[in-house]
């Protein structure tokens, strides 16, 4: 192997190097063999192969207030945002939700054919507008270029947001959003293949996060809807019930 690789002027790797060896020495030669064999000797074939990685990877930025803790003491202390993509025939559909952790709640949906900041920052707004906020609320992402842009960060400073992003390239620091997803991929988007239109998908999901906010029943909630336990932890909560 080291005489073929010399004889290849440096330029063959684990493959050529495996055809040299059946060919003129009617060798075969298990693919795992050559290749511990060639990192033993130090050689390799070119183009070496890539070893970039994204430096960022992996890594805890100064602005992640969550640290995989999903849970909050009550509504709009912890939201999660992120977008989802799905194709129809007619092209994709991206949504974005924000889900208050407190009860899983979906507290607001965007749709749009284009993945983009506005779509983000529509969700955002409706968010904010359809809910009665009375302190902090930590406004937590991925580092997707949506939730990086300065328009994002300029609506959570518009609405008194507190800006929180997981790690990069981990899908863990966002666990709980990811979850929300996978149960919209397989209660619906995955009944049916393909999707016709993008209204037809659209109207499909938006029908599906009504029921998932008023009907679904959560464990996370003690298998109530979102909707139910937010009643009733108002209603315990309301001092005017004990007056």
């Amino acid at each position: 192997m080291r005489l073929i690789h010399r004889k290849s002027k440096g330029t063959y790797g684990w493959r050529r190097i495996r055809a040299e060896l059946l060919d003129e020495y009617e060798m075969i030669v298990n693919r795992k063999l050559i290749m511990a064999i060639m990192i033993e000797h130090e050689i390799a074939g070119v183009p070496r192969p890539s070893a970039f990685r994204n430096p960022l990877a992996d890594k805890r930025t100064d602005n992640d207030l969550v640290n995989r803790i999903f849970t909050a003491d009550g509504p709009n202390r912890l939201w999660l945002t992120d977008v989802t993509e799905h194709p129809t025939r007619e092209g994709k559909v991206y949504c974005c939700v924000v889900l208050d952790c407190f009860a899983r709640t979906a507290v607001s949906r965007s749709f749009s054919r284009i993945n983009d900041t506005a779509l983000v920052n529509r969700a955002i707004t409706q968010a904010q507008r359809s809910r009665d906020r009375d302190g902090a609320t930590i406004m937590h992402s991925d580092h997707g270029s949506n939730f990086t842009s300065w328009g994002f960060s300029e609506n959570l400073r518009s609405w008194d947001l507190t800006p929180s992003l997981g790690s990069v390239g981990d899908c863990y620091d966002n666990a709980a959003m990811e979850s929300f997803w996978g149960r919209m991929q397989t209660e619906l988007l995955n009944t049916r293949k393909p999707w016709a239109t993008v209204i037809e998908l659209v109207t499909a999901m938006d029908k599906w996060l009504d029921f998932y906010n008023e009907k679904r029943r959560h464990s996370y909630t003690g298998y109530m809807s979102p909707d139910q336990y937010e009643v009733l932890w108002n209603d315990i909560n309301n001092p005017l019930l004990f007056t």
